[in-house]
């Protein structure tokens, strides 16, 4: 870990991203792709200093409330939070400012801050977004090694369904040869089904490999599922989109449980509703 001086914190739509890097340690992670320029190893959080301090100071300046982003680029959970304990602070300070909050995370640690986040929804709107990827646990710990198995997640969403905090979950990605399977995606679907969620991103069948990214990959398949590399480099090449041979046959199996159940569906219309503020009309108090 190491702290970095950053002019800003917040984007000009509203993402934050406390950390860069992480130690989830999932063997398909995007983030480490070379377009986005970390000049660390990716293992090597990097925090952004003063963090809850410089979020402060730009909500304190913002003329329009709105929804507050974070966990697009790194888990706001890692492992090092829970002494750190940035995230909270930020969360403390979106509640006091009468802002909303979408949040994106693997982690059970953030049942740490249930309070604040229940407390963000009654007074403005919280959306938890949570990553699932693999039905069975035992392949989960080897594609997800460092964060909280499938099943520990889904006993988190439980608990954000007992609150009444909404829930949209990523089932993203399905890798090809390894968890691209009918069982696989039914098993996670179930699980939202249980969960209540609002709705559920995906995008089809498949992965995105480029430059960073790809070859920690191939790493990882060598040492967990030999002759797996050499089967992707005949199948896909160097194509930056890595779709599924079952893309179709998976699409039909999520889109008709998806209408049966009545969970939204949509990636634009979802992000939609990951952007739309609203307010309740008293202004919130603090603890």
């Amino acid at each position: 870990m190491h702290f970095k001086k950053y002019k800003s914190i917040l984007s000009p739509q509203n993402g934050m991203n406390i950390y860069r890097g992480c130690s989830h340690g999932c063997i398909y992670c995007d983030s480490r792709s070379n377009c986005y320029q970390m000049e660390h190893d990716f293992e090597d959080i990097e925090v952004k200093r003063d963090a809850p301090l410089m979020l402060q100071d730009a909500l304190k300046r913002k003329r329009k409330k709105g929804m507050i982003a974070t966990g697009a680029m790194s888990d706001p959970y890692i492992p090092l939070e829970k002494d750190l304990g940035y995230t909270r602070q930020c969360l403390e300070h979106i509640y006091q400012y009468g802002f909303g909050l979408t949040l994106q995370t693997k982690s059970s640690l953030m049942l740490r801050d249930l309070d604040l986040l229940e407390a963000i929804h009654r007074s403005t709107k919280c959306v938890v977004q949570m990553t699932i990827t693999t039905f069975n646990d035992d392949l989960c710990r080897i594609i997800e090694p460092k964060v909280a198995s499938t099943k520990e997640r889904l006993e988190v969403m439980l608990k954000l369904r007992d609150r009444g905090i909404p829930i949209v979950v990523w089932i993203s990605p399905l890798l090809p040869f390894i968890n691209d399977t009918a069982e696989n995606l039914l098993g996670l679907l179930n699980y939202c089904k249980e969960a209540g969620v609002y709705g559920i991103m995906f995008f089809g069948a498949g992965m995105t490999l480029r430059e960073g990214n790809r070859e920690y990959f191939y790493q990882q398949l060598d040492h967990s599922f030999p002759g797996f590399k050499e089967k992707y480099k005949k199948t896909y090449s160097l194509n930056y989109g890595v779709l599924s041979q079952n893309h179709k046959s998976l699409w039909k199996i999520f889109h008709d449980f998806c209408q049966a159940q009545k969970i939204a569906t949509g990636n634009d219309k979802l992000f939609a509703y990951l952007r739309e503020f609203s307010s309740a009309s008293n202004e919130p108090t603090l603890w």
